[in-house]
C-alpha cells in the first residue's frame, strides 16, 4: 500500500509495534535489551567462522516503524549482516523491537550513527527527518539505505546527494519494487532484446482502498505519495529516462476530495528512448492490490502479472476460479524487501556497485512534479521544464 509510511500510517496495523508519525527526536541513555530466556549459542566445526570468512556488516536502523521492522527482520535473515542498533524516540517501539531481534535500542539517532560498530544505516524514519540523517551519516563515513523519498523538495535531494558525493560513501534508495522477481524477470527480458525495441509500456498500480483524508492531505500528493514507484518502474524497465507526462485524473471519492487530492489518474509518458506508455492509479481496487507490468517491443511483448497466496486454477463446468491478488503491499512485496536489504548488505561488504543510487531516487520526484504541473494547466509537462538543475542519470 502506497500510503503507509516508516511509520505505518493510515492502515489498521498489522503489527503490535505500528504507530502514529512521530515529529520529535529525543536523547537517551542507550538501553541494552536480551530476551528473558537468552541462551549460550553452541558453535561447532560447521559454524565457527574461519580467518578468512568476510567481515560481518553491522547496520543500524532509523525507526522502529512498520518498515522498521521489515528491515530488521530481513537483516537478521542475511548471512553476514548483524543487527547492531535500533534507533527511535519513543521507548516502547524501540524497546519492542529490539527485543524481538536481540539488539540494542537507543532514543537518540545520532548515537546510532556514531557507533563505530555500525558499517551501514538503514534510515526508515518519517520523510521530514531524511535528510538531516542522510547527511549526518554520510558525514560519519557510513553506508546509507534510505526508504522512498530522499525528500519531496529538489533543492533537499540535492544537498544530500552532494554531501553523500563528497564523502564518498554510498546510498542505495528503497524502491523495493526493483527486487520484485516479477519485475526483475520483465526487466531481463527487455535488456536481452528478446522482444525488439522498446515501443510502448503499460503499468498498472492500484490500492486495494484509500487512507483516511487526513493523510491525505500530508503525503504530497498522489504523484509523490503513490505513483513515485510507478515512474520508477517506468525508467527500470524501459532503461531510459523520462521526457514529459500528459495526465488526466479525478477526485472521485470523499477522501481525496477534502484533501484537494486526486484518487485516479492516467499518465501518459514519453521516454528519451522514443518510448511511450502509460501509468494508471487508483487508490480503489475492489479485488486486491493490483500491480502490473506490460511492455511492447518490435518482435513481442512480456508481462509481469499480479501475485497471489497461490496459483492454482479450478476449472470445473462451473466456472474457472483462481485467487485474488495480495491485498496488502507488505505480503506482495515481502521477498523484495528481503531483496532489496540483502543487496545493501553486499554493497557494504564488497564494496559494490549502488543497484538504485541517489539519482534514481530523485528522477521520480522531477516526474511527480511535472505530472502536478499538468493537472494544473492541463498540458503535457516536459521534465526539464520543473527540474532547472539536471541530476546525471541513474543505474535506471
Amino acid at each position: 500500500m502506497a500510503f503507509i509510511s516508516a511509520v505505518g500510517i493510515g492502515a489498521p496495523a498489522r503489527s503490535i509495534l505500528s504507530h502514529p508519525r512521530r515529529h520529535a527526536l529525543t536523547t537517551a541513555r542507550p538501553v541494552v535489551v536480551r530476551p528473558a530466556s537468552a541462551a549460550a549459542v553452541r558453535m561447532d566445526a560447521s559454524t565457527t567462522p574461519s580467518a578468512s570468512a568476510p567481515k560481518t556488516v553491522g547496520i543500524g536502523i532509523i525507526g522502529c516503524g512498520r518498515i522498521g521492522q521489515v528491515h530488521a527482520k530481513a537483516i537478521s535473515s542475511t548471512l553476514g549482516a548483524k543487527l547492531v542498533a535500533v534507533a527511535d524516540p519513543f521507548e516502547k517501539f524501540g524497546r519492542a523491537v529490539a527485543s524481538e531481534f536481540s539488539t540494542t535500542w537507543v532514543a537518540d539517532w545520532k548515537e546510532l550513527v556514531a557507533n563505530p560498530e555500525v558499517d551501514g544505516v538503514v534510515i526508515g524514519s518519517p520523510t521530514p527527518f531524511h535528510a538531516e540523517q542522510i547527511i549526518a551519516c554520510a558525514e560519519a563515513g557510513k553506508a546509507i539505505f534510505c526508504e522512498k523519498p530522499i525528500s519531496n523538495d529538489l533543492a533537499t535531494i540535492d544537498n544530500c546527494l552532494e554531501a553523500v558525493d563528497k564523502s564518498g560513501v554510498k546510498l542505495l534508495v528503497g524502491f523495493q519494487r526493483r527486487f520484485d522477481s516479477n519485475f526483475q524477470k520483465v526487466k531481463s527480458v527487455v535488456s536481452s532484446g528478446a522482444i525488439g525495441d522498446v515501443r510502448t509500456f503499460t503499468i498498472t498500480s492500484r490500492d486495494p482502498a484509500p487512507p483516511p483524508a487526513d493523510y491525505l492531505a500530508k503525503s504530497g500528493g498522489i504523484f509523490l505519495d503513490m505513483a513515485s514507484h510507478d515512474f520508477d518502474m517506468a525508467r527500470f524497465v524501459c532503461g531510459a529516462e523520462i521526457e514529459s507526462v500528459f495526465v488526466t485524473g479525478a477526485a472521485i471519492e470523499s477522501a481525496a476530495q477534502e484533501a484537494g487530492d486526486l484518487d485516479t489518474v492516467i499518465t501518459v509518458l514519453k521516454m528519451s528512448n522514443g518510448a511511450f506508455g502509460t501509468i494508471e492509479n487508483s487508490r480503489r481496487c475492489g479485488f486486491g492490490y493490483d500491480q502490473r507490468v506490460e511492455v511492447f517491443g518490435g518482435k513481442g511483448s512480456v508481462i509481469g502479472s499480479n501475485k497471489a497466496n497461490d496459483t492454482v486454477t479450478v476449472n470445473t463446468d462451473s466456472g474457472i476460479d483462481s485467487s485474488l491478488p495480495f491485498d496488502f503491499f507488505m505480503d506482495r512485496y515481502a521477498a523484495a524487501y528481503t531483496g532489496i536489504m540483502g543487496a545493501f548488505v553486499d554493497m557494504v561488504a564488497q564494496d559494490g556497485e549502488v543497484p538504485v543510487g541517489g539519482a534514481d531516487g530523485r528522477a521520480p520526484i522531477v516526474a511527480a512534479k511535472a505530472a502536478q504541473l499538468s493537472v494544473k494547466e492541463g498540458r503535457l509537462v516536459r521534465l526539464d521544464e520543473v527540474d532547472l538543475v539536471k541530476a546525471t542519470a541513474g543505474a535506471l
